[in-house]
Order: structure tokens, then sequence, then C-alpha cells
């Protein structure tokens, strides 16, 4: 991450140094690896607590996201008022305490419990956002949003990897105690860090304040990127739960290995597309985002005609740049509305739009899969974010005059 921060001439301000900026990063994806990795193992785990079909693997597999989604407003105003280092390390050290508590847990009712934690404790993307943003504007502030989502990207893609990897000695259950160590260990490297500069006061009508003002614009309402992060979310979330199903019936002699990669494989794009990406779109996020959505609409709806290893490999990788488009895109309007807002609350409220997101796709998916299959949740994606992308030109328009 550093050689590429580098290569594109972003530079931290005084008060936060580019490794600082990538040990926040890493920090972050040290904190969701257990958090993205051992969800998908939620059937293996729950017949050793009692549920010897796993019937509550669905609606536990949501149940950080939700208990998360209600609780990022309230840590981001906190965070704006008590300092964002302090509500970063009490997230890193909430995971770690839930994941252990999970870990060890010996019903399912603990187990849940564990889970409600992980999602009230935790809000570590909130919190990393929050922390950077009181740090970084601009240029400087949309390039570390664009590594953040990074960091989830590559999580996203090893974390499932790994743990699947270990499963013969360590049971999926009890790698949740064995990953309580990695939020920890990065609630350790972010002790280190400085508390990021509160701006210095100044009284209005002074000539420093109004050289200020005219050098920096007005940052546009947030609405619109709520809107957009939410479409976003549930466009592309919608299709995760039944590809590997869809892959299985149109491939049948695939295997569960190429099929993984096949799910993979738009996530794989993002840490090579990201930075090209965020040079083009840096300055013009909102054509960026409404272009990711048409990609976004053309990939998905692709999928519904898919029949060849060829044909998906191409619908995937034309998903990953729709998808980096979008990200980056966000990332950028995030660091245009965030300036003169206090940013904890404003990424909180950010982090609960992207959770409801996330919560009305797998409801969404799961309804419309029972009804007409397994390629219909990944269509049902790609009408949303048409319908986006049609919505968002009139706005698109507006602003580029």
């Amino acid at each position: 991450m550093t050689a590429v921060l580098e290569r594109t001439g972003t530079r931290a301000p005084a008060g936060l140094r580019t490794r600082q900026i990538h040990a926040v990063a890493a920090c972050y994806f040290v904190a969701s690896f257990a958090a993205l990795g051992l969800p998908p193992y939620l059937t293996a785990i729950l017949p050793s607590l009692g549920d010897t079909e796993a019937r509550w693997a669905g609606l536990l597999y949501i149940v950080p996201t939700v208990f998360g989604a209600l609780g990022a407003p309230l840590w981001g105003r906190l965070a704006d008022r008590y300092g964002r280092k302090r509500l970063l390390l009490r997230a890193q050290l909430g995971l770690a305490v839930s994941f252990l508590l999970a870990g060890w847990a010996d019903s399912l009712p603990a187990f849940t419990a564990a889970l409600v934690l992980q999602g009230v404790l935790g809000g570590t993307f909130a919190a990393s956002n929050g922390y950077l943003a009181a740090a970084l504007d601009g240029h400087r502030l949309s390039w570390a949003l664009t590594l953040m989502q990074g960091a989830a990207r590559l999580a996203l893609v090893a974390a499932p990897i790994v743990v699947g990897s270990l499963s013969p000695w360590v049971s999926p259950h009890r790698q949740y105690a064995l990953l309580a160590v990695l939020p920890l260990a990065a609630a350790l490297m972010l002790a280190a860090l400085p508390e990021p500069p509160r701006p210095a006061p100044q009284a209005p009508g002074t000539p420093a304040a109004g050289e200020a003002e005219a050098a920096v614009p007005a940052a546009r309402s947030p609405r619109a990127l709520y809107a957009l992060e939410f479409a976003f979310v549930l466009a592309t979330v919608i299709s995760y739960p039944y590809l590997i199903t869809l892959v299985g019936q149109r491939l049948p002699g695939l295997g569960p290995f190429a099929s993984g990669v096949l799910f993979a494989l738009p996530h794989m794009c993002y840490p090579l597309l990201a930075r090209p990406v965020h040079t083009a779109v840096a300055h013009r996020p909102l054509l960026g985002a409404v272009s990711g959505f048409a990609l976004v609409a053309v990939a998905l709806a692709g999928h519904w005609g898919a029949g060849t290893v060829l044909s998906f490999v191409a619908l995937r990788l034309l998903l990953g740049a729709g998808m980096t488009l979008g990200l980056v895109s966000l990332s950028a309007l995030a660091a245009d509305a965030c300036r003169g807002r206090g940013p904890g609350r404003m990424f909180g409220t950010l982090e609960f739009i992207s959770k409801a997101g996330a919560v009305v796709a797998g409801a969404v998916a799961a309804v419309s899969n029972d009804v007409w299959g397994p390629a219909a949740p990944i269509v049902a994606g790609s009408a949303v974010a048409a319908l986006t992308a049609l919505v968002s030109t009139p706005t698109l328009l507006r602003w580029s005059r």
C-alpha cells in the first residue's frame, strides 16, 4: 500500500504521516479478517451448539450487521465529542472481546449474544474513516478512504480461504477465539498513533478566515452520498448469497474451488484498478459513480444467460471494474461531503446506511431466490444499479454545469 500511495503523489499533512495512514488501513484489514472470514462457516459451527440443521445460519449471518448499523451513528457522535482515536481503540477492543466470547460460547444463545456484541461494540470502518477525516482532506482523504476499501476487499478475499485452510486443525467455532488476537494487536498498534489535530478556532470575518472560506468550496449535502451508498450496497450485495448456487447449476463439473475463484474475481480487481481509477475520478466522483452503476448493471444482467466458464470470467471482471469505479467514487464523494462537518457523525451515519443496504439485500435475495431461483437476486441487483444510474444522470448534468 505504501508504494501505491507514493506513486500517486499523495501525502499526509504534517499531523498524520503516510505510514500512519497505512497503519490505520492495515489495522482495519486485521479487524475485518475474522468478521468477514468466519460467517460463511456458520453452517459448520451451529450444529455443535445444538442447531443440528443450521436453521439459524441465515439470521445469525446478519445479526452483527443489524446491530452494527444501530450503533454506528452513536459511536460516530461520541468520536466527535471525545476523540477519534479513543473511539477507534474502543472499536478494536470491542471486537476482540466479542470474538473471544463467541469462540468460547457453549450454547446457541451465548453465541448469539456474542454476535450481538460484535455488532454493538464494533464499527471499526466508521471509526477508522472518522479518524482519517479528522486529519486529512480533499484528494488526500479520498485516497486514504480508497485504501480503506482496498483493505476490506483484501480481507473479503483472503479471510475465508485462511479460515478454511485452518479448519482441519482448529474448528471455525474455536477460530473466533483464536482470531480475537488480531483486533487486539490492531489496538496495540493504533495506541502509538497520534490523536488527529483539531482545527484552531478562528473569529468570523478575520482575514485568515475569509481566505480559508474562499479557498475551500462549500461541501455538498451528504444526502446524495447516502442514497448512492445504499443503492450500491443493495445492488452488489444482493448478488452474493446465491452466486455459488447459480454457478453450480450452470457449470456442474466446475468444483467448489473454481466457483470460489469466480466469486472472488470482482474483489481481486479492486487492488489492481484502485490507483488509476482514483486518478481518473477524484475530481469528477459523481460521473465515476454513475459509470460504476452502469457497469454493475450490465455485468449482473449478463449473469442471466451466462453458461460457460469464459462468459462468467468476463462478466465477473466487468463487475469488478464497475465495483471499483463505484467504491472509489463513493470515497471521493465522502471526502467532499465531510468537509466542515463532524466526520465521526457523518461516517457513523454512512455506515448505518451501508449496513441497512446489506440487510435489505440479504432479505430480498432470500425471497427472490425462493420464488424465481438463484439467478433472480443477481438480476434484481442489475435492475437496482440501472435505475440508480438513470435517476442520478440529471444530478450529474446539473453538477457538471
